[in-house]
C-alpha cells in the first residue's frame, strides 16, 4: 500500500480535498507575494525598500502582507508627481494672473486694487492725472506719464567723469615732500 500524495493519512476524497486546500494556499500566497511586489513598485522608489517588502511577504505568508499593506504609503508615485505638478501648475496659474495677496492680511486680492477688500488697508495710490493705481516703486505713472508727487527724485547734479577733486596739489604734502628731502640731504653731507 503505497500512499505517496497522502496527506495527514487521509486517503480517496479527503486527501483530494486536503490537497486542493493545500494548493490554494499555495496559489494565495505566491499571489500576495505578487500584489506586495508589483504594488510596492507603484508606490516605492527605493529598491530596496521593494525588495524587503517582497521578501517579508514570501517568508511570513499573509503575515507580511498585511504589515505592508498597514505600513505603505498612501499614494502611488504616479499619483504624487501628478499633483505635485498640479501644483506647480496652480502656483504658475496664480502669478501669471492678476491676483495677489494682501501684504496685511494675505488675503488674494486684485493687482488693480487700491484697497483690500478684507482689511480695508491701502495697498498703492491712484494717479492724480489718470486714477489709474499705481505701483510703490514706481517714479512715475506709466498710464498717463505724469510724475508722481513726493516720489520722483529732484535731478541730481551730474558728477564729472574722472576724481571731482582739485588739480592743484595740498599744501600739506608739498610741506613733507620738503623736509623729507632737506632731511635726506643733511644726513648725505654728514658723510
Amino acid at each position: 500500500m503505497t500512499l505517496p500524495l497522502a496527506i495527514f493519512g487521509l486517503d480517496g476524497l479527503f486527501n483530494m480535498v486536503a490537497q486542493l486546500i493545500v494548493l490554494a494556499a499555495i496559489v494565495i500566497w505566491l499571489a500576495l507575494v505578487w500584489y506586495t511586489f508589483t504594488d510596492a513598485r507603484r508606490r516605492l522608489e527605493d529598491k530596496m525598500l521593494i525588495r524587503s517588502a517582497t521578501a517579508a511577504a514570501l517568508i511570513f505568508p499573509l503575515v507580511g502582507t498585511v504589515v505592508y499593506v498597514i505600513v505603505r504609503p498612501p499614494e502611488y508615485i504616479e499619483d504624487r508627481i501628478e499633483r505635485e505638478l498640479e501644483m506647480e501648475a496652480a502656483a504658475a496659474r496664480l502669478a501669471s494672473t492678476d491676483y495677489q495677496a494682501c501684504p496685511h492680511c494675505e488675503e488674494v486680492v486684485g493687482g488693480q486694487f487700491l484697497r483690500c477688500p478684507h482689511c480695508m488697508r491701502k495697498l498703492r495710490d491712484a494717479c492724480v492725472n489718470c486714477d489709474k493705481p499705481l505701483d510703490p516703486d514706481w517714479l512715475l505713472c506709466p498710464y498717463c506719464e505724469s510724475e508722481i508727487e513726493g516720489v520722483t527724485p529732484a535731478t541730481k547734479p551730474r558728477l564729472k567723469r574722472g576724481r571731482d577733486v582739485e588739480d592743484e596739489p595740498v599744501e600739506y604734502e608739498e610741506e613733507h615732500e620738503e623736509e623729507y628731502v632737506e632731511e635726506e640731504v643733511a644726513e648725505f653731507e654728514e658723510f
